[in-house]
């Protein structure tokens, strides 16, 4: 039985994920908002994290939580609040896994050359606003 083998793909990296902060953070900037920004690795450990002087403080621990999402489920958080409501498929979920996922946009998982190699997670805004921020910062990753 052959199988066929497999492209490596680059894995995200500290430089990577200051990108990824710096331009989020310079996007919130221009937005006039405060927020908090978590970049994690594939296995879910923190690459880097940024935390405006005026966020609420709140917010970083909602953006680890997004970024922790968006990789543990490979979808954007916006693309699951639907999902957790009652009656939606993963409704349980939130209550059902040690560590505590979060279904409110923000979240969103970082691909290259197609394979999930981190995510990202915005938080302190309102939710279609961080969604915004997360997604400008992942269009400015090559």
């Amino acid at each position: 039985m052959s199988t066929s083998p497999r492209t490596a793909v680059a894995a995200l990296t500290t430089e990577d994920a200051e990108l990824l902060v710096g331009v989020a953070k310079s996007a919130a900037e221009a937005a006039g908002a405060t927020v908090s920004v978590t970049v994690l690795d594939a296995g879910g450990h923190l690459l880097a994290f940024r935390r405006d002087d005026r966020a609420v403080l709140i917010s970083g621990e909602t953006s680890i939580r997004k970024a922790y999402t968006a990789l543990q489920l490979n979808a954007p958080t916006a693309d699951l609040v639907d999902a957790v409501r009652p009656g939606g498929p993963f409704h349980t979920l939130p209550t059902a896994l040690d560590r505590p996922l979060l279904f409110i946009a923000g979240g969103l998982p970082v691909h290259r050359d197609g394979r999930l190699v981190g995510a990202i997670g915005v938080g302190g805004g309102a939710p279609d606003l961080d969604h915004a921020l997360a997604a400008t910062a992942l269009d400015a990753l090559v």
